[in-house]
């Protein structure tokens, strides 16, 4: 069974000063992940994590995580920006986009990140945007096919709109290589949210090999091999999570057999981690308010999925906890429901939970990632604050609920605009 890591009583305190909705963060659990993260891979000496930005644009948790080495991967021009306000400048930004505006490349190169090559044509699109490629580049590569591991954990890269085959990546490099680029990396994402410690290590040894052979055939000085994200957290209470430090061990050991006896003993590995770095420290915290007996049972709370997007765009998994009842018996089936006026907009369908008396507080477990971020402004509803639960138990808000003037904010050319703030 999940356990949150908030209390009914610590919830009690909080929705006093916070109403519900809102997104609840770890600290603690935070500061020991990335703690755990830097032990498993401490063997590389130049190892970085580039936290993905996508997964929590909140500046203080990136704050939190900078003070353990952690970059930032951005794909856009506010994730560049955001970025910037919090002091990540320069190669701790890698900027990994697609289909890729100019004037996001310009930031980039303004900023010094590591620009990131999606597609072979950006290479002259880059050089047409800045007037000469930057000294130090990557690309991201796509073996297409279907990637497998031995648990039967598959994804499909053949599918993937993103990355270079390998005929491009080496068109690619000797194009950069020509034309002044003198530090390459390769990049890949190759399967998504995966709960097993062969993923990295299986990966590791493709782009291991990769890069070999692509130093052999084209003279790159490869510097960096970047694994990107993909390692994921157990969304469901019979998963085992991920160990750190077993997937860190085995991508030694690959590093070990491949780049050490090609003489490539010097690479740097990065991660660009988001869900794995965040997910399970963060809940969102709601409150049921409605119950409706039709031709099954409803739960109604205050959240709906403008506060988390998941489970309605794509059937996802979250945990739900009834906070106070984590002992009493689960005898009870429900869907858990939001307001929107849509049908899949449920937290939970057909979920065994104790019984659910108006008022009670739930915890969604498992939303540090994807899960404030994805928010949006359907119907009309608002996006909910997000609290930081800090490691000597106080709460301090890192971003406020929005208001409907946020909402009319951008309807300033209406001109019964004064009547709606």
């Amino acid at each position: 069974m999940k356990k949150p890591f908030v209390t009914l009583q610590q919830a009690q305190e909080i929705v006093k000063k916070y109403p519900t909705p809102f997104h609840l963060y770890d600290e603690k659990g935070i500061r020991e992940n990335a703690e755990r993260l830097k032990t498993a891979f401490a063997w590389n000496k130049g190892f970085k994590e580039y936290f993905a930005v996508k997964a929590n644009p909140n500046p203080f948790l990136i704050k939190i995580l900078q003070e353990y080495g952690c970059g930032c991967d951005c794909s856009s021009m506010t994730e560049l920006m955001l970025s910037e306000a919090v002091g990540v400048k320069g190669r701790d930004i890698m900027f990994s986009s697609n289909d890729t505006p100019m004037e996001e490349f310009k930031k980039a190169d303004e900023l010094g990140a590591i620009i990131n090559l999606d597609d072979i044509t950006h290479v002259e699109i880059v050089e047409k945007t800045l007037g000469k490629l930057p000294k130090v580049m990557s690309c991201r590569y796509n073996p297409g096919g279907v990637f497998q591991m031995s648990n039967g954990i598959m994804d499909n890269p053949g599918d993937a709109k993103y990355g270079m085959t390998r005929t491009q990546i080496a068109e690619a490099f000797r194009m950069m290589k020509q034309k002044g680029v003198e530090e390459f990396g390769i990049h890949a994402f190759l399967a998504s949210n995966t709960v097993t410690n062969e993923y990295y290590p299986q990966l590791a040894k493709v782009l291991f090999e990769l890069a070999v052979e692509l130093r052999n055939e084209t003279g790159a000085e490869i510097k960096f091999i970047n694994l990107s994200g993909g390692v994921g957290i157990p969304y469901r209470p019979d998963q085992e999570a991920n160990d750190i430090l077993v997937i860190g061990e085995g991508v030694r050991q690959v590093y070990e057999d491949v780049l050490v006896p090609a003489g490539m003993d010097d690479i740097s590995i990065y991660t660009e981690m988001g869900r794995f770095m965040m997910g399970p420290y963060g809940c969102l915290v709601t409150k049921a308010i409605n119950e409706k007996h039709t031709y099954k049972e409803y739960v109604g709370v205050d959240a709906c999925a403008v506060n988390l997007m998941r489970p309605a765009m794509y059937g996802a998994y979250h945990h739900v906890t009834v906070l106070g009842k984590e002992d009493a018996s689960h005898d009870h089936i429900y869907d858990v429901t939001g307001s929107l006026c849509e049908n899949n907009d449920k937290f939970a369908i057909d979920r065994k939970l104790p019984e659910i008396e108006m008022g009670d507080l739930l915890v969604i477990h498992d939303t540090g990632a994807h899960g404030f971020s994805m928010g949006y402004n359907y119907n009309g509803k608002l996006k909910s604050a997000e609290v930081l639960l800090k490691e000597d138990g106080t709460t301090q808000l890192i971003r406020r609920a929005e208001t409907p003037k946020d909402y009319f904010a951008t309807l300033d050319c209406f001109e019964a605009y004064r009547f709606l703030g």
